[in-house]
């Protein structure tokens, strides 16, 4: 038997601020650290033994029976008392492996999270679609369990969710959150998704835009006239434009990005990158808001000319990836081989570290410290 329980190994995580771990055979329990994989001090490796019975101690009877037929699957646990985990369960080589992220057991105020105070503004929309993006582990669920935290306690809102699996719990106060979670709550995000709408909705949340009928959906939320969160695994405003219309037969292209053009208020792409002075990790933050500009372009299909409009546009808040690690790099908190390992083009990286390009410089700070009005 293996010296600890999966949960003693899972507070572990927790209590050394982890935000993943990974169980496979051969190898000792393996935390996520501020970006870096680190072995659990002192722990043998697992045998495919000690793995099945872990395995059995997080997933119910009927998660066994989906397991055993798909042989991946997605699901929530959480430690009696305890913090909350998303878990990913997978078969290597003949074997049963999982991964687990950490959820903080409280919603981590907005404050902390290093990102611009524009993109709070983004609660008080009446309407349209907003969209954190970024890849796994870059924190897009905490950024919006923060905004919708914010909106509970100080709007009456009716607020619903759609996620896979839920990751933080909300509880309602001056808002009313219902929170549905895909193979407990309802059959899938589609089947989840069409009946929204009937559930009087203000502000809709879904935990991913992961096909052409979520993108959809979410689209006619926001063109009739709600307030829709979501994420999508992409890294750049531009690359997250042309992702959604990619997903699109060509004759539906055209319409899609008028509809597009009409309810896309702002996207967020973010990365995490380890922080120098305190060992944890800083969040990089593009951020563009769809002012009449930027709808043009994307009516028009020249979404790679978006970038020239975030540059000169950091007097209203927006910023882009370069400008955001540029900035990081100022204040010391991380690296110049970080930033250029990170960046989107290395060159404006340059110049703007290194004070050549003064307006820019200038717009970077005017971006760090004014609001946005939408």
């Amino acid at each position: 038997m293996y010296p600890l329980t999966i949960d003693e190994i899972l507070m572990k995580l927790y209590e050394m601020n982890g935000s993943d771990l990974h169980i496979m055979a051969g190898l000792p329990p393996t935390f996520r650290i501020s970006g870096d994989l680190v072995p659990l001090a002192s722990m043998p490796a697992l045998t495919p033994e000690d793995i099945e019975i872990f395995f059995k101690d997080v997933l119910s009877e009927g998660d066994l029976n989906i397991f055993n037929q798909r042989k991946d699957m997605d699901f929530a646990y959480q430690i009696p008392n305890g913090p909350r985990y998303r878990g990913n369960a997978l078969t290597n080589a003949g074997t049963i492996g999982m991964v687990f992220r950490v959820f903080p057991m409280k919603i981590p105020a907005f404050e902390v999270l290093g990102l611009p105070q524009a993109v709070k503004n983004l609660i008080n929309l009446p309407r349209g679609l907003v969209l954190v993006t970024g890849t796994t582990g870059s924190g897009k669920s905490t950024t919006l369990a923060s905004m919708i935290n914010v909106i509970n306690e100080t709007m009456a809102k009716n607020i619903v969710t759609v996620e896979d699996p839920i990751e933080y719990v909300h509880t309602s106060k001056q808002s009313f959150v219902r929170q549905r979670e895909i193979g407990v709550d309802t059959i899938s995000y589609n089947s989840a998704l069409r009946s929204v709408l009937r559930q009087d909705p203000d502000i809709i949340l879904i935990g991913e835009m992961r096909d052409r009928e979520s993108i959809s959906i979410a689209l006619s939320a926001a063109e009739t006239g709600h307030l829709v969160f979501s994420t999508l695994h992409t890294q750049s405003a531009p690359q997250t434009i042309s992702r959604i219309i990619d997903a699109f037969e060509p004759a539906q292209k055209e319409q899609v990005r008028q509809q597009l053009a009409s309810t896309l208020k702002a996207v967020i792409s973010q990365q995490l990158i380890k922080n120098l002075k305190t060992g944890g990790r800083s969040a990089a933050v593009e951020f563009m808001s769809t002012v009449p500009a930027i709808s043009n372009l994307v009516r028009e299909g020249k979404e790679h000319q978006l970038y020239s409009i975030i540059q000169t546009s950091g007097n209203i808040g927006m910023q882009t990836m370069d400008m955001a690690l540029a900035k990081l790099v100022m204040q010391g908190k991380i690296s110049n081989d970080q930033a250029f390992e990170h960046c989107i083009d290395k060159s404006a990286v340059v110049s703007l570290i290194s004070g050549e390009n003064t307006e820019m410089r200038r717009q970077i700070n005017n971006s760090a410290s004014t609001n946005i009005s939408l």
